[in-house]
């Protein structure tokens, strides 16, 4: 079974511009869903939605073709991909000649159901969606929408997860909120490095306390995850603390080598958001 320390994170890596499969490095979501009461059986739906922004490859004839990427892996998948494999993975088929961009996408979609369903007799696909270039000029930019929590004046002394600052009036009639704030800030669980991102809350049910939800948020500031892990954490912490109707949790964080991480977790199936970027990414 892998383990991050065992992954490329934090090390220095050789980039290999040749199609290279075996790059990819996934990691087990149990464990981690252990931890926060989730386990095998966990209480919700939804999706990783990836961006690539770094995708080249070599037409036959060895020029250079370029290609935005949309990523949709099931969060029921048994396994996450670590996302500096997946950068390391990408970067192979710069020097790699394909036929054209339906060969590269399908090439995609079949290491990377295999990388995330590794291990389970359950098989799946992911979704890969490549825009090319004719397409950039669609590519929108737009912001969460809800109340921002961030207007609120509050006081934060916990920079590690404080789920015991989340609370709801269960005496009080059920409401229908979406809840916004762009202070989640997270580490790599390897490296230390920040992660920063935004994130949208939805439920049903007993009105929330926003600044102890603010507080919350802002208390993962330190805490060391990967980003399906936090919002993970989140959801679970406000669905058994706050007990809503139904929760939906969606964090979109800013890239890192070419890629973006947007996770997405609801307690009722339904469409997924649509994966269009903030400002911030």
């Amino acid at each position: 079974m892998n383990t991050p320390e065992q992954s490329q994170l934090g090390k220095a890596s050789a980039y290999v511009d040749q199609y290279d499969a075996t790059l990819l490095f996934p990691l087990p979501r149990l464990a981690k869903r252990e931890e926060i009461g989730a386990g095998a059986r966990p209480p919700f739906f939804g999706a990783d939605l990836w961006t690539a922004f770094e995708l080249s490859w070599l037409n036959l004839r060895g020029k250079p073709q370029v290609a935005l990427v949309h990523f949709t892996i099931p969060c029921e998948t048994p396994n996450l991909i670590e996302s500096k494999s997946f950068k390391l993975y990408l970067n192979s088929f710069n020097n790699s000649r394909f036929a054209d961009a339906g060969e590269v996408q399908a090439r995609l979609r079949t290491d990377l159901s295999e990388a995330v369903w590794r291990g389970s007799e359950q098989k799946g696909s992911v979704g890969v969606q490549l825009l090319g270039v004719d397409r950039f000029d669609q590519q929108q930019v737009q912001e969460l929408d809800g109340l921002l929590l961030d207007r609120l004046d509050v006081e934060c002394t916990q920079y590690t997860p404080a789920p015991q600052l989340l609370r709801a009036a269960q005496e009080e009639t059920p409401v229908t909120e979406t809840l916004v704030s762009h202070l989640l800030k997270s580490n790599c669980l390897v490296t230390g490095q920040p992660d920063w991102g935004s994130v949208q809350i939805r439920y049903s049910g007993a009105p929330i306390d926003q600044e102890g939800l603010l507080q919350y948020l802002v208390s993962f500031r330190n805490h060391n995850e990967f980003h399906e892990q936090c919002v993970e954490r989140i959801f679970m912490d406000i669905w058994t603390r706050c007990q809503p109707i139904k929760l939906a949790v969606y964090a979109r964080y800013t890239r890192r080598g070419g890629l973006d991480i947007n996770p997405y977790r609801t307690s009722h199936p339904g469409a997924l958001p649509p994966n269009v970027r903030t400002a911030r990414q």
